[in-house]
């Protein structure tokens, strides 16, 4: 273990990312070209496309050099290529699929004023071909940068001017989205008294601290960072912020404030001047009306449709489990569920049966969080259990208890009554919504989460549940099962 005197060399940010939005830029460009002409094909045919004003009032060859030349300025209008969210997941392709709809809403409007009849086929082909090639083409270049990041490249190097516990819960953080690319290399700690050169011990890391709130412009050079993250905004006050805006701007060095809501995103926060002071509101949660009403009907239909794709995997998991040691097949565990009601929460039996009774002698060597027993070789878990557990298969049968509304297909993860018994007021907000077949927990490490970790992203997932979030949480939960992550 040593402390980060230095960032490890490689390419410069504002390096690498010039040069991946100009990559993203003829990506787009490809995509959008090929679309269009591809509808224009389709349409009228070979012929209409080399001379596209024949046997039509209206020349599709200049309509589709200006529907590309619009397309793409709605993708830069948009800022699909910004800095801020390239590589960064759901935010860039929040902005693509915005700027395509904004695009074909404007066209719509304009023949409707023009009283233009543009073929509705042309548009039903370049519109899903052209944002399906354009979200492809992100997420090619997502993995590109998820891969280079891996391998210490295209690194984000974050000063942090705050409390050690604070340098020490953002590094964390960091280095579990490590996908995100951020590292902190190194802290100011505000009234800090000690010898610069002194260390914070994150993990296995130790991460330098350079001095006070008046070194940050030092700290800045000696440790390469390119992001100051300001934590103690109390301390600094708004001239000591607005002078430090000021001291990093010849650097080229972005400046981030740390609001200090924990686990609250984007779309409940707010921007309002009010007074002349930027103040960020905080939109209350919702768990009640229509929101809920449109995840019950998502829930109803993708566990519906579940289970009947999977009927045939059931059938052979049922015949295994009952050649393996006559038993029964399937195993009801009690679990807590919406508002505090307990319910059976129905899976593939993966152990032996009455493995409930042996758990007190295994005690000693429970590996689980918490309230949590977990063991890594359980002796209980039978040849075709483990099987099961690996691959995830034998929590298949929740789908089930998600038509009965017991569960839904994302919430929290299903609490045992001895944890909800321990739970003080502010873990008890689990309860406000269903449990979830799977989760933030699912996708974020399953049971190689401490307990701590776990109830964080439990109550982070209350705090801001939507239906995009519950769509990516279930692509995500592929991902893992396939992977195996955190499963035993």
């Amino acid at each position: 273990m040593s402390a980060d005197a230095s960032p490890r060399v490689g390419l410069n940010r504002r390096k690498w990312q010039g040069a991946y939005v100009k990559r993203l830029a003829i990506t787009d460009a490809v995509v959008v070209v090929l679309s269009v002409l591809l509808a224009q094909w389709i349409r009228f045919g070979y012929e209409d496309l080399l001379d596209p004003a024949s046997g039509t009032n209206f020349n599709y060859a200049i309509f589709s050099a200006v529907f590309i030349v619009g397309w793409l300025t709605a993708l830069s209008v948009f800022r699909t290529r910004s800095p801020r969210v390239i590589g960064a997941g759901y935010d860039e392709y929040q902005r693509v699929v915005s700027a395509t709809l904004a695009l074909f809403g404007t066209i719509a409007m304009v023949a409707f004023l023009a009283q233009q009849d543009i073929a509705r086929g042309y548009l039903a082909i370049a519109l899903p071909t052209g944002l399906a090639g354009l979200l492809f083409g992100r997420l090619m270049w997502r993995k590109v940068v998820v891969r280079k990041r891996s391998r210490g490249e295209f690194r984000t190097s974050v000063l942090v001017v705050g409390a050690a516990k604070a340098v020490q819960d953002m590094a964390r953080d960091f280095a579990r989205q490590k996908d995100e690319g951020y590292r902190v290399v190194g802290v100011c700690v505000p009234r800090y008294s000690g010898a610069p050169g002194e260390s914070i011990q994150v993990g296995d890391r130790r991460i330098t601290i350079y001095g006070d709130e008046r070194s940050v412009v030092e700290a800045v050079q000696l440790s390469g960072a390119d992001t100051v993250v300001v934590t103690a905004t109390e301390t600094l006050g708004t001239e000591g912020i607005q002078d430090l805006v000021w001291q990093l701007d010849p650097l080229d060095t972005d400046l981030v404030v740390a609001t200090g809501v924990v686990d609250v995103a984007g779309p409940r926060l707010e921007m309002r001047p009010v007074a002349g002071l930027p103040l960020i509101h905080v939109e209350k949660p919702s768990y009640h009306g229509a929101k809920r009403s449109g995840k019950r009907l998502f829930d109803l239909a993708f566990a519906g449709a579940a289970l009947l794709a999977l009927a045939p995997v059931f059938a052979v998991i049922a015949a295994l489990i009952k050649l393996d040691d006559r038993g029964p097949v399937f195993y009801r565990a009690e679990r807590i569920g919406l508002d505090g009601e307990p319910f059976g929460m129905i899976k593939f039996r993966s152990m032996v049966v009455d493995a409930d009774r042996m758990v007190d002698t295994l005690l000693e060597q429970n590996e689980g969080a918490g309230p949590l027993f977990k063991m890594r070789e359980d002796p209980r878990v039978t040849k075709v259990g483990r099987v099961l557990r690996r691959f995830s298969l034998d929590e298949l049968p929740q789908f089930i208890n998600v038509l009965r509304g017991e569960m839904s297909v994302v919430g929290p993860r299903p609490p045992l009554r001895r944890e909800v018994e321990a739970y003080d007021g502010r873990v008890k907000r689990r309860l406000l919504v269903r449990p979830g077949v799977t989760g933030l927990w699912q996708v974020s490490g399953r049971s190689d989460l401490s307990w701590d970790e776990s109830v964080r992203l439990d109550l982070k997932y209350v705090e801001n549940w939507s239906m995009v979030t519950d769509v990516l949480i279930v692509g995500k939960t592929l991902k893992a099962v396939v992977a195996s992550d955190g499963a035993y």
